[in-house]
């Protein structure tokens, strides 16, 4: 072979990896995390000393994930799956930057929304109106941009006539709408879910499910959830965690009857 071959060819390999790489959407590569849990506490800088002395850590190491590593391709609906303390809600927390990993990298192409947690990013003294502009402010959104969402998160929340009163004066469900529906809304490539698949009453719900068949290599979703049947209803793909480690990552229907074995 000459060495204009072996030069082509190493450039028709380059070429490939990048076309490759530009497909993936979400990369998490040896993810290791951990929590200091205390076990008792000191009363005082003269009990914390005493108790370092006598080789006393006061705290105990949890680690939650470990050397985590799996990718996500673009348009791709993922389902995470595991039982209560597997670490999957950390790992989301991960993804969305809440957290750090102790080691390991992830990398994220494109702009990821997050709805982990509800009430996080909302004022309560604020109205249904500014909340969504705050909300998309800390999602990195500028306002003429939420003035594009904004008529399509109220039509989706269906609370166009609660927008000009205070959040504090929302029921929980409303609340519980206008957040999914901020999330689901904004224009981002990669959305994030932990358990919300069940909000508001059977009619919001019934929405909620014709919009995720509709997702399908449109955009990317990864998904937390302990419902197998959501999993093989919405996900092209899942992963099992337990004990912090990925024990299955295949079909949905795969990693279903790993999951259902837990409890067997």
């Amino acid at each position: 072979m000459s060495w204009a071959e072996k030069y082509l060819g190493k450039v028709r390999k380059e070429v490939e990896k990048r076309n490759e790489d530009s497909k993936i959407a979400v990369s998490v590569q040896g993810v290791y995390k951990s929590f200091r849990l205390p076990t008792e506490k000191s009363w005082g800088l003269k009990q914390a000393i005493f108790s370092r002395l006598k080789g006393i850590k006061g705290y105990r190491k949890q680690e939650v994930l470990k050397d985590i590593s799996f990718e996500v391709k673009k348009g791709e609906f993922l389902g995470i799956v595991g039982r209560n303390g597997s670490g999957k809600s950390t790992l989301l927390k991960i993804l969305s930057e809440i957290y750090l990993p102790d080691k390991g990298t992830v990398s994220v192409n494109g702009t990821l929304v997050p709805f982990i947690e509800l009430g996080v990013g909302f004022n309560p003294e604020l109205t249904g109106r500014e909340n969504v502009y705050l909300n998309g402010a800390l999602l990195g959104f500028s306002n003429k941009e939420m003035d594009a969402m904004y008529d399509e998160i109220v039509k989706f929340a269906e609370l166009d006539q609660f927008m000009d009163q205070k959040l504090k004066n929302y029921s929980s469900g409303m609340q519980v709408r206008l957040a999914f529906s901020i999330a689901i809304r904004a224009r981002g490539d990669i959305l994030v879910l932990d358990e919300v698949l069940a909000v508001g009453d059977a009619a919001f719900q019934e929405k909620c499910n014709d919009y995720f068949k509709s997702l399908h290599g449109n955009q990317t979703v990864i998904l937390v959830t302990h419902s197998m049947e959501n999993v093989e209803k919405f996900c092209d793909r899942a992963i099992l965690i337990e004990n912090g480690k990925i024990a299955c990552d295949g079909k949905p229907s795969k990693v279903t009857k790993e999951y259902l074995k837990l409890w067997s």
